[in-house]
């Protein structure tokens, strides 16, 4: 919109995930404004950002401020809030844990693009204290620092004007500690650069960060017992156990290139998702290139999965359900081009044009409404 200045706000930038993709297209619809993040790593950011103006905190001045930057947790609050925002009519934030807590100008708008409310202070903040590799004094302690950082938390979310949320489970999630609406508008996937193949289909496929939650030792039993072939793709810090814990029937792909995981979406008879996803790009990928989801039936998989149109559900968390499943599965009841056809309505050209409209006609309201009060 002419005349509106729009800073840009991302948690940090020293990986390359779903979140960075959002990052990345709200870039590309306001290429001239600037990023402000706690840190920033070009060797582990996508190249995207290497020629942006990007503000950083000042935790990235700080000893191993970049390489270890998890170490200054405590000081996020203080780093986010220290950004100047002062010259901007709009911030556009994307947040799954400290970006939605800038201060802006009393007249600016904020606007949020949550991907979920701060997991390791609401939702998983047990799991997140088990998993993490420290010792067990520090994992004591650490609840009494998470407890301050929750309380600043919920303040931050106080400060955004408008929420958005990427699914229905995330806006559930807004609500429940935040006590915030929202609206929806689901991240962005690439899934016209997936396309439809008539080679022949042998495998099953399940890929992605190899984390706990994610599950993957549920396919890793359950095609243990059936001993039918399965790929799996992705790095992570399960990957070691999981590869101790598979028969030869199960192989592990690594990190591919985007080229590779085409192909492998491609050839398979259909992609496993075990676990509870706020969305779940990796199906709409598999699905853009006309191969059917097998998927657990809750989160983000209830909003991509179309019942026997475009993959099928198994509702019990256990191997033995999944394993029920893929007897009972037939490739060949699924249209493949019905199957791309529902997952491009995701694709990245369609969250631009949502996104625009979205903040466009916000900005547009609140200044209306604004200009109303003065005359009044």
């Amino acid at each position: 919109m002419k005349g509106m200045k729009i800073a840009l706000v991302h948690d940090h930038l020293a990986q390359d995930g779903g979140a960075e993709k959002v990052l990345a297209a709200f870039q590309e619809i306001w290429p001239h404004a600037p990023i402000f993040v706690v840190v920033y790593d070009p060797k582990h950011a996508n190249k995207f950002f290497a020629d942006k103006k990007i503000e950083t905190s000042f935790i990235q001045r700080l000893p191993f401020g970049v390489k270890k930057y998890k170490w200054y947790l405590p000081l996020y609050p203080s780093a986010v809030e220290d950004y100047d925002l002062s010259n901007y009519d709009l911030v556009l934030s994307s947040s799954s844990a400290f970006a939605k807590g800038v201060i802006t100008q009393p007249n600016a708008l904020h606007i949020c693009y949550c991907h979920t409310p701060t997991r390791f202070l609401w939702s998983d903040t047990h799991s997140y204290i088990r998993e993490l590799g420290v010792s067990s004094f520090i994992k004591k302690i650490l609840p009494l620092f998470l407890s301050n950082i929750r309380l600043w938390d919920k303040l931050a979310a106080e400060r955004v004007d408008k929420f958005i949320a990427n699914s229905k489970l995330v806006q559930h999630r807004i609500h429940k500690y935040y006590k915030k609406d929202s609206d929806i508008i689901y991240p962005p996937v690439e899934a016209k650069k997936f396309f439809i193949s008539d080679r022949p289909k042998e495998y099953f496929l399940a890929g992605g960060r190899l984390v706990p939650y994610k599950r993957f030792d549920l396919i890793i039993e359950a095609f243990n017992r059936l001993g039918r072939p399965l790929k799996i793709f992705g790095t992570g810090p399960e990957l070691e156990y999981l590869k101790s814990q598979a028969k030869p029937n199960i192989e592990f792909l690594g990190r591919v290139s985007d080229e590779d995981k085409a192909k492998l979406y491609q050839d398979a008879l259909a992609f496993i998702n075990p676990q509870e996803e706020d969305f779940g790009i990796t199906m709409v990928e598999s699905m853009a290139s006309g191969r059917p989801v097998l998927a657990f039936n809750a989160g983000g998989a209830q909003e991509i999965v179309v019942l026997k149109k475009t993959g099928d559900f198994f509702y019990e968390q256990t191997w033995e359900d999944l394993a029920d499943l893929i007897v009972r599965f037939k490739s060949e009841n699924y249209d493949p081009q019905t199957v791309r056809e529902y997952a491009l309505k995701f694709d990245t050209e369609n969250f631009k044009k949502q996104i625009k409209e979205y903040v466009e006609n916000t900005y547009y309201n609140l200044n209306n409404q604004q200009q109303f009060k003065i005359k009044k």
